[in-house]
């Protein structure tokens, strides 16, 4: 696979869903994470929450889940759409040798 499109631009997809969510999803993730870390600690001590060890600690582990979450989301999304478009242009260039050949026989 690594000499076909579907190679090369699985990595170039890659990388341009690594650069997508360095511009989009990184903030997000982490607002995601931090909502969703108040929520956790919220219920297992209590609210109000607090501005304890625990319940910072808490925030923090689920703001860095959201942000990996939302990294690896990003990035095979991007491999993935990469791979897919990759596929069809291996496919397109088979059919065309392949009618290529054909004709060249007749």
């Amino acid at each position: 696979m690594k000499g076909t499109m579907r190679g090369k631009l699985m990595y170039s997809g890659a990388g341009a869903g690594l650069l997508l969510f360095a511009v989009f999803g990184l903030l997000r993730g982490s607002f995601l994470g931090g909502v969703m870390g108040l929520s956790i600690a919220g219920t297992l001590l209590g609210y109000p929450v607090d501005d304890g060890i625990a319940a910072r600690m808490i925030v923090a582990v689920s703001m860095l889940v959201g942000v990996m979450v939302t990294g690896l989301l990003f990035t095979v999304a991007g491999a993935t759409l990469g791979w897919a478009a990759g596929y069809i242009v291996d496919a397109a260039r088979a059919a065309a040798l392949k009618d290529a050949v054909k004709a060249e026989k007749h």
